[in-house]
Order: structure tokens, then sequence, then C-alpha cells
């Protein structure tokens, strides 16, 4: 009994270790844009990013992820779960659609970038009810119409 434990928990290890070597695990670590491209979904997406002019200054990472080491992380590994789970399953959907942690996300690092421009142009004591890239859409990404499947609010 005790041997075939040991046995299973061994295979069990080298399956793991073996998905994780064949799929670059560790790429997904790091914060290289080519990374988030790996799947066709985001194709659009990176082409965007690619031609805009956050290029030079952010990465997917900078906007998506916080920048805290363990929050980074968490964020990492739930996106990283859905995703997997997503192709898994073949659940992609036609158009992605941040969730609303994103949303809150993506804001704080607009805000975290853009301090000076939101301090010299909101009161101390103004709170917005909108987010950044409702009126600031095509910046970090480009203009939609690289896209084959355009934004849509609904």
């Amino acid at each position: 009994m005790k041997l075939a434990l040991i046995i299973g928990i061994t295979a069990l290890i080298l399956v793991a270790a073996f998905g994780l070597y064949v799929t670059d695990f560790t790429a997904y670590l790091g914060n290289n844009p080519a990374t988030c491209n790996n799947c066709h979904v985001m194709d659009a997406v990176y082409e965007g990013w690619f031609h805009s002019a956050h290029q030079s200054w952010a990465n997917c990472g900078d906007c998506h992820t916080p920048h805290a080491l363990v929050p980074k992380y968490i964020t990492k590994g739930l996106s990283g779960y859905h995703h997997v789970t997503a192709f898994a399953f073949g659940e992609i959907p036609d158009a992605i659609r941040a969730k609303h942690d994103s949303l809150e996300i993506v804001q704080e690092n607009c805000v975290r970038c853009h301090i000076d421009t939101v301090d010299s142009t909101f009161e101390v004591d103004h709170i917005s009810d909108r987010y950044c890239f409702e009126c600031h859409r095509y910046v970090s990404h480009g203009e939609r119409g690289v896209s084959l499947l355009p934004y849509q609010d609904q």
C-alpha cells in the first residue's frame, strides 16, 4: 500500500512537471507582452497595443495586474485559471470583456501612472464615478478598427 502511494505521488509530480515544462509555464510569470499574445483571441488586442502610444511605456502587466508582488501573482494565477479552463472546455468568448475586478485594477493603474494629470484635472475632494478608459478607450490598445470583433457595450 505504501509503495503504491509513493508510485502514485511520484507519477503525479512527473506529469505535473512535464505539463509545466511543455506549456512554458515560467513565461507566464514574467511581463513579456508576446506571452499574452499566445492565444489567438488576443491577436487584435496585442496588435492594437503594439501600434499604440502605450507600447513604448507600458506592457500588459503594467495595466492589467496590481503592482504589489502578492496581489500581482494572485491576479495572474486567477486569470491563468480562467484562461486554461475556458480553453479546455471550449468556452472562449468571441469578444473578451474585463470582469469588475479587472476594471478596478486597470483604473488604479491609470491613476498611478498619470497621477500628475489626475491631480491637475480633478479637485482633491472630487471622486469620479467613471473609469479613465471610458473616455480614453483607444489610448492603450489603439483604434478598435484593427479588430475583427469591434467593441460593443452590449
